[in-house]
Order: C-alpha cells, then sequence, then structure tokens
C-alpha cells in the first residue's frame, strides 16, 4: 500500500509538472488584468503566472469531486461523524469553487479540458463506483479511506503553489486549504482507525 501510494505521488507530480509546463507554454500572460474579485477580503492584484493558472483550473474539478463523494454521505453513511464531516467538506468546497471560477472569469481563461483525473488524489471511475455500491460501515471505511488521499492531493497541490505561485488570493486559498484539509486528514484518520 505504501509503495503504490509513492508511485501514485511520483505519477501525479510528473502530472502537475506536465500541467504547469503546458500551461506556460498556451500563451498566458502573466500581465493580464486580474478584475475586482475578492477571496477573503484580498482584491485580485493583477500579477498571476502559470502556476497560479494550473492551480485554478486542477482545482475545481478536484473540489467538484470531493462534492461528489460528500453528496453520497447523506444517504449512504453508516456514522454520524462522517455525515457530519462529508456536511463540512461539501460546504467550503462550494464556495471555493465559486472563487476558483470567477478569477477564471477575470484573466479570460478556460477551465481545464482533462476533467483533473490525472491530478493527484483523484479517484478513479472504480473508486467512485466503490463508493456508490457501499452503505453503512462499509461506506464510511471507504469515504474516509478515498478522502483522506483525496485531501493528501489537495495539500500537495496548495504546497506546489506556495513554491511556484504569485498571485496572493490563490496563495491565500492555498493556505487555507493546507490548514483545513490536513486537519481533517487527522481526524478522518482518527475515525478510520
Amino acid at each position: 500500500m505504501t509503495s503504490y501510494r509513492f508511485a501514485a505521488r511520483a505519477l501525479s507530480a510528473a502530472a502537475v509538472t506536465s500541467a504547469l509546463l503546458f500551461t506556460a507554454g498556451c500563451g498566458s500572460d502573466s500581465d493580464e488584468p486580474g478584475g475586482h474579485s475578492q477571496h477573503g477580503g484580498a482584491p485580485v492584484s493583477d500579477a498571476f503566472n502559470a502556476a497560479d493558472l494550473a492551480f485554478v483550473q486542477g482545482m475545481i474539478p478536484h473540489h467538484e469531486q470531493a462534492i461528489e463523494m460528500s453528496e453520497l454521505a447523506a444517504g449512504r453513511a453508516g456514522s454520524d461523524a462522517v455525515r457530519d464531516l462529508a456536511a463540512v467538506i461539501e460546504q467550503a468546497q462550494g464556495p471555493e469553487i465559486d472563487t476558483l471560477r470567477s478569477w477564471l472569469s477575470d484573466w479570460d481563461a478556460e477551465p481545464a479540458d482533462h476533467g483533473g483525473h490525472d491530478m493527484t488524489g483523484m479517484m478513479s471511475d472504480e473508486d467512485m463506483a466503490e463508493l456508490e455500491g457501499s452503505s453503512g460501515a462499509e461506506f464510511d471505511a471507504a469515504f474516509l479511506r478515498l478522502m483522506i488521499a483525496h485531501h493528501e492531493g489537495a495539500v500537495e497541490m496548495a504546497r506546489e503553489l506556495e513554491r511556484q505561485g504569485s498571485f496572493a488570493p490563490a496563495l491565500e486559498m492555498a493556505q487555507d486549504i493546507i490548514s483545513s484539509q490536513s486537519a481533517e486528514i487527522d481526524q478522518m484518520t482518527e475515525l478510520l482507525n
């Protein structure tokens, strides 16, 4: 299991790097006006780079899948703790998706066309089918296991942005993701154990 995770993360890191290089070559101009959207009270600045764009384009489908997974918990979870955690995830990531989409609009950029499945932490169709086909304690275990991996992927993406990004509101969101999702990983690990 550990070697699988290491291999999956290595492949995912390569995919993120490829996406960054691809985005850098797509003619995105780092001086593109940023508009007037806000995140956490910080005004959008004019400075964004290829790493910022890759983060925004990648985090939208990443968050969308987390919401899709969380919505399943309402009717399938066996424990209130898992159901409540899923609701918290859904409530946090929905508004972030709206913010991410507003940045793309401000930058005159399109959403990613890959659907996000090659990003770190994303669930495969088989993983999602396993989750959809389970209920009760079986669902809880699958949800926690899969969501931990999903959150680890989001934290990795956010840390990558911290290293390479320049757009202050996105960097602020990345810090929020690292903080909140790391805490949720700890909570889910306790529930799983």
